[in-house]
């Protein structure tokens, strides 16, 4: 699996309007047959930073994504909104998506 991780700061301008401008790209990439999951947070110590967390089932599931068009069109369309360059981890890791937490289950009240 291809595990990758972006930290975007968004311009204060867009925060409230950002997964209105990544919506498109966002549903497009969760459609591609390689996409195991593509899911947005918003940083808990800044408001303005988005968190995205993707996974891809190989490599070429990968490349594909980065070639597609939606990929193109997001990338140029979130080029008005950012205020720095992301930051991002990405890495092969073993499996297919996630897995449950060995160290931690709910309590049976």
């Amino acid at each position: 699996m291809i595990f990758i991780v972006v930290k975007m700061n968004v311009r204060p301008e867009h925060t409230e309007n950002w997964l209105d401008i990544v919506a498109d790209f966002t549903q497009a990439t969760r459609g591609e047959p390689g996409n195991l999951f593509f899911e947005w947070s918003t940083s808990v110590d800044n408001p303005n930073q988005f968190v995205l967390v993707e996974g891809f089932a190989s490599r070429e599931a990968g490349d594909a994504h980065v070639n597609s068009a939606h990929f193109k069109a997001a990338m140029d369309k979130m080029a008005d909104a950012i205020a720095t360059t992301p930051q991002i981890i990405s890495t092969e890791a073993p499996g297919s998506g996630w897995s449950a937490m060995a160290e931690l289950t709910p309590r049976h009240l």
